[in-house]
Parts: structure tokens; sequence; C-alpha cells
């Protein structure tokens, strides 16, 4: 595992308690795990998406991140329904560890209210929280 410094966080999104980060596209909001995420939980072998349509609200469990460490749930940021998912998930689950804000990204939603990404943390809010 690498130390923090040694990581990449990425100021254009708003991160979560639970790891999750969430990016405003428009109207809608691709989500993801954080590098600190990825790495912690080593070479990630599987994801487990939902269903487009599907509607969760913030905090709702929307998938599994399985790594040869560990199987991980995946809590949802902002509530909104699902629509699209990151399908080369299915067979190149490695994305989400070489790119985790990019080419690993894991839902896109259509949020139910927009104020709820205003209670995410920043980058600065996230790294104090990785170090408290």
């Amino acid at each position: 595992m690498k130390e923090i410094n040694e990581l990449h966080f990425a100021a254009d999104v708003r991160y979560a308690e639970s790891h999750e980060w969430a990016r405003q596209e428009g109207d809608l909001v691709k989500v993801g795990i954080s590098d600190y995420a990825q790495d912690q939980l080593g070479d990630i072998v599987f994801v487990e998406l939902p269903e487009v349509g599907s509607s969760f609200s913030k905090g709702d469990e929307f998938g599994t991140v399985e790594s040869v460490k560990a199987v991980s749930e995946l809590y949802m940021p902002v509530g909104g329904e699902i629509t699209a998912v990151n399908e080369d998930l299915e067979g190149q689950p490695e994305l989400v560890n070489q790119d985790p804000y990019a080419g690993g990204w894991m839902i896109e939603i259509r949020p139910g209210d927009q104020a709820e990404m205003e209670s995410l943390m920043d980058k600065d809010g996230y790294l104090e929280m990785l170090k408290g």
C-alpha cells in the first residue's frame, strides 16, 4: 500500500466518508471509488453494479467491489437514478486500479437532490479525514 502523499486525489470531484467520489457532469453525476480506496483493496478482480434505471437514496449500497483481499460494498454518495454503468469493468475490473477517476468510474446517476453534492467533502476535507 502507498503512503497518502503518493496517491492521487482529483480536485474536480467530491468525496464521501465511505471513499466514493462524485463528479458533476452537467445534470448527471459520475461515481467511482477514490485512489485511496482502490489502493487499500489491492488488485480488483470483480465489480458488481446495479441495473440502469434503478434508484437509490444517499448512503444506500449500490454494488460491490471484489479484490484479491476482500469484498467491499459501494455506497451512493448522492441519491438518484442510475442512468449508466461502466460496462468496461465487466471484462476489465482492473481499470479501477489503473485510473479510478476516469476509466474506472462505476455508475452515472441523475441526482434527486443536487444539494446532496454540497454535503460531500472536497479534496482537502477528504485528505484531512484520511490523515485524522
